[in-house]
């Protein structure tokens, strides 16, 4: 919590470029006839730069930073959670995951208690590993945690197919999966968020590519800017942003072409379209937002965990029910942090009962978290304006 931001605004300072944009940053918002200017970063990892690099502090106090849902750990419901825990219980079950699941509470449990009690939960750095495991253990029932948005989505599609491949009929995974351009669009007409523009990420971008996200922004009026992870890069996206919204054009433009197109990665989309199929979804603290979760297809819906498992993950979910204590439940604000409607300085439980070696929400779990990045960086009196 005693993180010194000053360093890096003088880097900032010291950067020709940069100054050059702040200076346009600022004649821009001089123009805009707006008492404030909110931005939305959707993505965890500009989060995360934009507070080690301290751009907060160097922009002008008209515009405001809002972090929105960008972490795919910290949207999960505790439900799914739940029945995750459940399968790991039972010992015909080896659970794969990626390591930033094992602390995210359910409402009973989490995943790292469970494997420190004996179940078998496995840290993976690619769903592929989960084929070694599930050949290596015939006799056992091997569920991959599929949790992410379109970044590793062709990763669980490509296990998928594999195990086709070989006829591998012990792997499977539990789909948690879910898409940016729809849950922005959702985000963008809920009634109480007041959005000017958003940040669009860009490992999602090179996926799906900077033309995803037109319809989002024909339908919500918000313009967007994909944009890289340097502060320089959210430094161009923040000026461009700003360039729209004075000429008042909800348009896209992609400000990281060396790596995102506008049509993305064709490979990667059609291993989706093949293996996945749209689905609502549940999004931690904010609810079902209509088709931005994905699912596996008729072809291979034999490979789903929810689907042949359905009992042992609905035991699960109903052993959660009510599990949680009432003061928590009500006390942690991850849902009202992920709509950025407060900041995490603002949740009763921000730096005291909810910190990072005893979280009690996602958004404190995850190293993408809004609240994660509060509590490494965030300097009060410095950058946090409630």
């Amino acid at each position: 919590m005693n993180f010194n931001l000053e360093q890096y605004s003088k880097k900032i300072n010291k950067s020709a470029a940069a100054g050059k944009l702040l200076e346009s940053i600022t004649g821009l918002c001089e123009k805009i006839d707006k008492d404030r200017i909110n931005l939305m970063e959707v993505c965890g990892t500009h989060t995360h730069e934009i507070f080690k690099s301290g751009v907060k502090t160097i922009l002008p106090k008209k515009i405001r930073l809002r972090s929105g849902p960008g972490c795919p750990v910290c949207v999960t419901p505790g439900s799914y959670i739940d029945g995750a825990i459940n399968l790991a219980k039972d010992k015909k079950f080896i659970v794969t995951t990626f390591g930033d699941m094992l602390k995210v509470p359910g409402t009973v449990s989490s995943l790292k208690a469970e494997h420190n009690a004996g179940a078998d939960v496995r840290v993976v750095y690619s769903p592929e590993e989960t084929f070694d495991v599930a050949a290596a253990n015939p006799d056992k029932n091997v569920v991959f945690l599929s949790v992410g948005f379109e970044t590793t989505v062709p990763a669980s599609a490509f296990l998928i197919k594999a195990a086709e491949a070989r006829n591998l009929n012990n792997l499977y995974i539990y789909e948690a999966n879910k898409t940016v351009p729809k849950a922005i669009l959702a985000i963008a007409k809920h009634p109480q968020v007041r959005l000017d523009g958003f940040i669009l990420p860009g490992h999602v971008s090179v996926i799906i590519g900077a033309n995803a996200y037109k319809q989002a922004a024909a339908e919500s009026k918000i313009p967007a800017v994909v944009c890289g992870f340097e502060y320089i890069d959210i430094l161009l996206a923040i000026n461009t942003l700003l360039a729209l919204i004075y000429e008042k054009k909800a348009e896209v433009v992609n400000e990281y072409p060396r790596v995102v197109t506008v049509a993305g990665n064709r490979i990667a989309q059609s291993a989706i379209e093949e293996v996945f199929e749209s689905c609502d979804a549940e999004w931690r603290g904010i609810g079902v937002l209509a088709g931005t979760g994905l699912r596996l297809s008729e072809k291979y819906k034999k490979y789903s965990a929810a689907e042949k498992f359905e009992s042992i993950i609905q035991a699960g979910r109903q052993a959660g029910v009510g599990g949680k204590s009432a003061a928590t439940e009500s006390a942690c604000k991850c849902g009202q942090v992920l709509l950025s409607l407060i900041e995490p300085p603002q949740c009763p439980m921000f730096a005291t009962a909810c910190n990072p070696v005893n979280p009690a929400g996602p958004c404190m779990v995850s190293s993408e978290g809004v609240c994660a990045a509060y509590y490494k960086y965030g300097a009060p009196g410095a950058d946090i304006e409630l």
